[in-house]
């Protein structure tokens, strides 16, 4: 059995740095690897609506039935994955993620 503080992860956000959020570790880590499972490599990138479609079948469905949610998790792993550098974004429109 887990303690509570074991069930909770501290993010940050590329937007506000300095802060930290915490949020519950399973879904956090199932939408963290899904995002960095389909996002390129390389330059330009694929949008955040082309990572959502591609991410969903990905994600646990007990943790995300029916992928509810799941925007406002894709959200918190982008800015924190852009806070720690493991992603970046293209500044177009529509705004592009991929892994440097």
């Amino acid at each position: 059995m887990t303690s509570a503080a074991e069930d909770k992860i501290e993010i940050e956000n590329f937007t506000s740095p300095g802060r930290v959020y915490r949020v519950d570790r399973a879904k956090f880590e199932a939408m963290r690897d899904a995002l960095l499972a389909v996002l390129p490599s390389a330059k330009p990138g694929i949008s955040v609506a082309e990572a959502k479609a591609l991410l969903l079948p990905k994600l646990p469905q007990d943790l995300f039935p029916g992928g509810e949610k799941a925007g406002w998790w894709l959200k918190a792993a982008q800015l924190d994955l852009e806070a720690k550098g493991i992603i970046q974004r293209e500044l177009s429109k529509p705004m592009r993620l991929f892994k440097p």
